[in-house]
C-alpha cells in the first residue's frame, strides 16, 4: 500500500484520511492546528463545525437526507460519528458540537496507519495526497493552488449565534417542532408590533467591516440575516421566522424565532436563521428585541468571514482530482460543494478513487444517478458562464425518466434508485479489496 498525504483535518480531510487509513494505507495527515488557527476556527480538534451544528435534513424525501444515507452505506467516518453524537433536531441530523470534533479526532489519532504532523503547509505536497484546506486556505499553500489551477474564486458565509438556555425566559419561550412533531426546539413567538420593532432595529445596526470587498457575494445558504430582511420587510417572516406549524394557545404567532439544541446536555441553542455579521454589541442589542431573549447570555456571538472555491470545471475530475495529475486530488468546500455533508461526501470519494488508482484499477464512478457521485459530476463538468457552490439537490442527479404524481414520490423514487446504485458500486469497491 502507499503512502499517503493528507492535508486538513476539516470534514473533508478527516473523511479522506479514515478511509485510506481502513484500505490499508499509510496515512500522513497535516493540520494547521493548534500552532495556527483560521479566522472561523476555535478548536483545536479535527471536523470542527464552524457555522451550524445541523446536517440538515435525515429524510429520504430529501436530498441531503439521502446523501446521508449513501454515506453511511459506504462506512462513512463522519456520519458515523455524527449518528454517535446526535441531539433533538425534529427531523433533521444536529449534533454536540463539542462531542462531535471530539470523537472524530480520537477515532481518527487511535488508527494505527495515520500519522499526525501539526503545522502549517506552504505548498503542494507531491502526489498521492488529498488537498482540504477548506475554504478559508490563506498564505503561501492558497498562492501555490493558485498557481496551478487558476486564481481562486470567493464568496461569502456567516455563523449564528449561540445563547445559554439557562438564561432565556420561559414565560415567552416554548418546546414545539412544527406539526406537532415533538419538542425538539425552543420557539419565540412574536406578535406583528414585536416584529416590527425587530425587523427595524436589524436593517439599521452596524455591522462588522469587511476588509477585502466592499460588496462583497454572500452565498444564498448562509445569507446574513440582516441581509436577508433588506430585501423586504416579511422576507424574515416567509423565511427564518415563519410561523407555520407552531402555535401559541390555539392561535399561529406573527412570526416565530427557533432556536435548535447545539450541546449534548441541552445546555446551548444556536438561533436557527440568524447567521449574522453584525458587531458583537449590536448582535447583543438586536436579538435581545426577541421575546424571551431580552437577558439571554450570549456565549459565542455571529461571525461572517471570506470563503475562496477552486475554478473547478475544467480543472478536477468527477472524482475530485486533478486533470493535470490525477494522484492529486482535492475535498471540501474549496472544490465548490457546499455543506458539512456534502464536503464529507467529496473526501469519502476522493480517497475511494485515489485507493483504486494506486492498485492500478480504474475508479468506480458512482454516476448522477446517486447524490455523491452527481456532486463530483457538477464540481467538475458544470457548464455555465458563473460557477458557484452547490448543496446537493435532486436536480443535478439524473432524471427518473417517468412521471410522478407529487414530488414526494419523485424525490423517494430517485432516493431508492440511488440507494440501489451505491450498493452495485460497493459491490465493485469490496470485490477488488
Amino acid at each position: 500500500m502507499a503512502n499517503i498525504t493528507v492535508v486538513g483535518a476539516g470534514l473533508a480531510g478527516a473523511e479522506a484520511a479514515w478511509q485510506l487509513c481502513e484500505r490499508g494505507h499509510q496515512v500522513t495527515l497535516r493540520e494547521m492546528k493548534p500552532q495556527k488557527h483560521s479566522p472561523a476556527h476555535q478548536r483545536d480538534s479535527f471536523a470542527e463545525l464552524v457555522c451550524s451544528n445541523s446536517l440538515r435534513s435525515d429524510r429520504l424525501e430529501n436530498a441531503v437526507g439521502l446523501l446521508k444515507e449513501e454515506l453511511r452505506a459506504l462506512d462513512s467516518l463522519i456520519l458515523a460519528c455524527a449518528d454517535a453524537t446526535r441531539v433533538p433536531a425534529g427531523g433533521a441530523l444536529a449534533v454536540d458540537r463539542e462531542g462531535f470534533t471530539q470523537l472524530v479526532t480520537k477515532k481518527l489519532l487511535s488508527h494505527k496507519n495515520l500519522t499526525y504532523i501539526p503545522g502549517e503547509v506552504e505548498d503542494i505536497p507531491d502526489a498521492p495526497c488529498i488537498i482540504a484546506t477548506g475554504p478559508l486556505t490563506s498564505g503561501t499553500l492558497y498562492e501555490r493552488i493558485g498557481e496551478r489551477v487558476g486564481a481562486p474564486l470567493h464568496f461569502y458565509d456567516a455563523a449564528a449565534p449561540i445563547v445559554a438556555k439557562d438564561s432565556l425566559d420561559f414565560s415567552k419561550v416554548f418546546a414545539a417542532s412544527r406539526y406537532g412533531r415533538g419538542e425538539d426546539y425552543l420557539n419565540c413567538p412574536m406578535t406583528k408590533e414585536e416584529y416590527f420593532t425587530f425587523y427595524h432595529a436589524l436593517i439599521t445596526a452596524e455591522t462588522a467591516q469587511l476588509h477585502s470587498f466592499e460588496t462583497p457575494r454572500v452565498f444564498e445558504g448562509c445569507m446574513p440575516v440582516e441581509v436577508m430582511a433588506k430585501r423586504g420587510e416579511m422576507t424574515l417572516a416567509y423565511g427564518p421566522l415563519k410561523p407555520v406549524g407552531l402555535e401559541v394557545e390555539g392561535k399561529m404567532p406573527f412570526a416565530v424565532v427557533q432556536l435548535r439544541q447545539d450541546d449534548a446536555k441541552g445546555q446551548l441553542y444556536n438561533i436557527v436563521g440568524f447567521q449574522t455579521n453584525l458587531k458583537f454589541g449590536e448582535q447583543k442589542r438586536v436579538f435581545s428585541l426577541i421575546p424571551g431573549l431580552q437577558n439571554a447570555e450570549f456565549v459565542r456571538y455571529g461571525v461572517m468571514h471570506r470563503n475562496s472555491f477552486l475554478p473547478s470545471p475544467g480543472v478536477l475530475n468527477w472524482d475530485y482530482s486533478l486533470r493535470s495529475n490525477p494522484l492529486i486530488c482535492f475535498a471540501g468546500q474549496m472544490t465548490g460543494v457546499e455543506g458539512y455533508v456534502e464536503s464529507a461526501s467529496s473526501g469519502l470519494m476522493a480517497a475511494l478513487s485515489l485507493h483504486e488508482k494506486l492498485l492500478g484499477r480504474e475508479p468506480v464512478d458512482f454516476t448522477d444517478q446517486t447524490a455523491i457521485g452527481a456532486l463530483g459530476h457538477y464540481v467538475s463538468e458544470y457548464a455555465g458562464k458563473d460557477f458557484q457552490p452547490m448543496n446537493v439537490t435532486f436536480g443535478i442527479m439524473a432524471p427518473a425518466g417517468q412521471r410522478f404524481r407529487g414530488k414526494q414520490q419523485k424525490n423517494l423514487f430517485l432516493s431508492q434508485r440511488a440507494l440501489e446504485q451505491v450498493k452495485t458500486c460497493k459491490s465493485r469497491l469490496s470485490a477488488g479489496i
